[in-house]
């Protein structure tokens, strides 16, 4: 994840798919990814992908809270300075919370948000880096 990126500026994208293997040969094929291993709260794998050794995105399996029919899609995250204020303004402006502010532990406070043209986008609080 780009611990530098900042307020307003896009800090991660990951692959929604139901087959993560297969999206990871894919990859490592045409861009030269390799992956780590991150165990998820909820019992399944998340797949950072690396480029040398800087973090370039994650693919994981899709979860089960997604809409049946939904297809395999990319999902960036707009990094911001306070998930509740930036929730308000979604729905002044004319979007919609798809999926309210939850906690990812070491990683931040997220949240899914619709555009008013229906376009999906996470919204990221990072968690405090250590630099030790």
């Amino acid at each position: 994840m780009d611990e530098d990126s900042g307020h307003g500026h896009f800090f991660w994208n990951e692959l929604l798919t139901p087959d993560p293997d297969k999206a990871k040969e894919f990859f490592t094929k045409i861009a030269g990814w390799s992956f780590e291993d991150m165990d998820m709260p909820d019992g399944g794998t998340y797949y950072i992908a690396f480029v040398d050794d800087e973090h370039v995105g994650g693919i994981m399996k899709m979860p089960a809270a997604i809409p049946a029919g939904t297809p395999p899609h990319w999902l960036s995250y707009l990094e911001v300075d306070d998930i509740d204020d930036r929730l308000k303004m979604v729905k002044a402006a004319g979007g919609q919370v798809m999926r309210e502010p939850f906690e990812v532990p070491d990683v931040g406070q997220i949240a899914i948000i619709a555009d008013p043209t229906g376009a999906v986008l996470g919204l990221i609080k990072p968690a405090e880096f250590d630099e030790d």
